[in-house]
């Protein structure tokens, strides 16, 4: 069988799910496949890894250690891929801190109205601001040494002016 006619992510699901249920027949019930099915994309799989994974009885199912090892790889590996598409599907959401230091009254005039609005719709965003005293700010710019950042992240762009 050639590389692209593999999915090997479907083989991970239905490998996971007869570990998970404990048999090829309830493995195929929740995959909505044949228990034959089931087993012959077991077999195929331990055949292309070169690996027994279970010891198949007709009372049991047992892992081998190389099973047991794939086992816990797989699962890592199909709930970061469940991740990455709840991520994509979704839009990822910011996360993170924002430290504001700003004027009062720019706080006031500016930032007030429209802070709650952002944090609502961004849960995952936490806010830690200070006013800073007008004369203070005066005293930094008249240094000549300001960084801005205009806007949030992901989105946010910095200056500097030396």
């Amino acid at each position: 069988m050639s590389r692209s006619e593999i999915n090997r992510a479907r083989e991970m699901e239905v490998f996971a799910q007869v570990v998970d249920q404990g048999g090829f027949s309830a493995a195929a019930r929740v995959c909505r496949m044949t228990p034959s099915a089931v087993s012959k994309l077991v077999a195929r799989l331990e055949v292309r890894l070169g690996a027994r994974l279970v010891n198949r009885s007709t009372r049991a199912l047992q892992l081998t250690p190389e099973g047991c090892a794939f086992y816990e790889r797989v699962t890592r590996i199909l709930a970061d891929i469940e991740d990455a598409e709840r991520g994509a599907s979704a839009g990822e959401q910011p996360v993170g801190r924002i430290r504001l230091n700003t004027s009062a009254s720019y706080a006031t005039h500016i930032l007030a109205p429209i802070l709650p609005e952002f944090l609502d719709r961004h849960q995952l965003i936490s806010l830690r601001w200070s006013l800073v005293l007008a004369l203070r700010m005066t005293t930094i710019f008249r240094m000549r040494a300001v960084r801005a950042t205009i806007g949030f992240f992901p989105f946010a762009i910095s200056l500097w002016k030396t």
